[in-house]
């Protein structure tokens, strides 16, 4: 199994989403977490999914378009440590990559239907990571990173937001 991340391996902000994540082997949690949502994904109508809780926050559809982008972002970061390519990766803005999405401009049915997607993709990355690569280690956003440390990034992140839809947008 593997291990949860100790502080040191990441940033201490990233906590905020590692601590979100329950115990066990972080690739079954992953698997479980992708029904989870899913589940709640597939109850928001295309109608509720334009809400927006209060003004100048995002509607429901730009935050799927986040944790679509953010769960393909922190698994380059994670593909890229795993695979011992050592060059520090760039920072990352959400809020221009969220100004640049068009999120709004899409179908609610097309989010859902990328995170499944990404999801797939995000499973499969972590389900056949070498034993070796978990615990390799790089930079982004002048942060420390461990592939784990991602690993536990990408639950706790959707947890973060799951939670979010769940307590202020619906």
């Amino acid at each position: 199994m593997i291990g949860r991340p100790e502080r040191g391996e990441v940033g201490d902000y990233y906590f905020t989403y590692i601590d979100k994540v329950g115990d066990g082997d972080i690739r079954t949690l992953i698997a479980a977490q992708t029904a989870e949502a899913l589940a709640l994904f597939d109850s928001i109508s295309e109608e509720q999914s334009r809400h927006r809780y209060a003004p100048g926050k995002w509607s429901i559809r730009e935050v799927l378009g986040h944790v679509n982008d953010c769960e393909r972002l922190f698994t380059f970061r994670a593909f890229w440590f795993a695979r011992g390519l050592g060059a520090p990766l760039p920072s990352f803005d959400q809020d221009a990559a969220a100004a640049g999405a068009g999120s709004d401009e899409r179908s609610w049915r097309s989010h859902v239907d990328e995170f499944r997607a990404v999801r797939a993709a995000t499973e499969a990355l972590f389900t056949h990571m070498p034993d070796a690569a978990w615990t390799r280690r790089g930079v982004a956003s002048d942060n420390p990173f461990s592939v784990r440390s991602l690993a536990y990034i990408t639950a706790g992140h959707v947890t973060h937001h799951v939670l979010g839809l769940r307590g202020q947008y619906l």
